[in-house]
């Protein structure tokens, strides 16, 4: 098997993957939108690797090859395109997909790191005719039943597989209400995650659509917060989010007793949309410091963070690049002390 995540995720998911039982990581890389893990999944930890939060796809391995033997297309999708594998792949495919038909429609996602060889499309075509030979009752279609991504996760090798999960799965099931702009369910459960084991409040002081409310809830935490300083944001989250307390208020002056979150964890404004610079940021900071309890833990996502801007009380712990969708940006780990 193998998963996509968050370009510069891969690591801490290659952790949580490798705490499931039946799970291990073998390999990792990046297909040139996502980092990719490749894994040993025995049948007891498939069901546990599904329910992995962190994970933005779920693959049934199908099979792997190299650019070699003159690097060509056609030669890549015929060794990569086994019957006999492919056959136990749509095994496991319909165990969670569904029963199999004979006229099965079917789509190809191809992504490679360097087209000077040749081009993605050329790729995708040439596994369409594989498989069509395979399998001469399948049809072509967008969207299709069962859709096979081939991906080079590093330069020279390549791996395909069948999609098992969803979009429903990638979203978390998805939110009441969506809000342009909201984060991605997948980071939002690596920053709860990051929080700490769950104890007592968790605070959003910027809690938009309420993903990370959602998240921290799913994750157990006792107590969940969160506020906004946009009355629309604050009526979706109760939406998305109804197991948390959500309330309207500002990030640079919360409303919450000293030292009584024992984490926050918030995605603060930026891009061309918000911004929250300078003074402003100082002092939401703070703020978020102020709240947090000694031995709790702060953490943010946000592109940059200059030293000035954070409190004495705040120690770095972790600094996580990501990528979300093409705009880079970090998750900032800091424990108060």
């Amino acid at each position: 098997m193998f998963v996509s995540v968050v370009p510069g995720m891969a690591v801490l998911v290659a952790k949580d993957a490798e705490r499931l039982p039946g799970v291990r990581v073998t390999n990792t890389g990046f297909d040139g939108r996502s980092d990719v893990l490749l894994l040993e999944v025995t049948k007891g930890g498939q069901d546990a690797l599904r329910q992995l939060p962190t994970i933005e796809d779920l693959f049934i391995e199908v099979g792997r090859t190299m650019r070699s033997s003159g690097d060509k297309p056609q030669w890549i999708a015929r060794r990569i395109w086994r019957p006999e594998r492919t056959g136990k792949a749509l095994s496991v495919w319909s165990a969670y997909q569904g029963p199999l038909a004979a006229a099965m429609t079917y789509r190809v996602i191809a992504r490679v790191l360097q087209e000077s060889s040749f081009l993605r499309t050329e790729l995708r075509r040439a596994l369409t005719h594989v498989i069509a030979l395979d399998r001469p009752r399948w049809k072509v279609a967008d969207p299709a039943r069962i859709e096979i991504w081939i991906g080079e996760y590093r330069p020279g090798y390549f791996v395909a597989g069948l999609r098992l999960s969803s979009r429903a799965m990638r979203q978390h099931e998805g939110r009441e209400v969506e809000r342009h702009g909201a984060l991605r369910p997948t980071v939002a459960a690596m920053m709860v995650r990051l929080a700490g084991e769950p104890s007592g409040l968790l605070l959003d002081p910027c809690s938009g659509s309420g993903t990370i409310l959602s998240e921290a809830l799913v994750a157990g935490w006792p107590t969940v917060h969160g506020s906004d300083i946009d009355a629309t944001a604050v009526r979706i989250a109760k939406q998305n989010a109804p197991g948390a307390t959500v309330t309207q208020g500002d990030v640079r002056k919360i409303d919450r007793p000293t030292a009584s979150a024992d984490a926050v964890v918030s995605n603060l404004p930026f891009g061309q949309q918000y911004e929250l610079e300078g003074v402003e940021f100082s002092a939401a900071l703070a703020e978020m410091a102020r709240v947090t309890r000694p031995g709790g833990r702060v953490i943010v996502l946000v592109p940059d963070i200059s030293d000035d801007a954070i409190p004495d009380s705040l120690r770095l712990s972790q600094r996580i690049p990501i990528r979300i969708l093409g705009m880079k940006t970090t998750v900032w780990a800091y424990d108060r002390v």
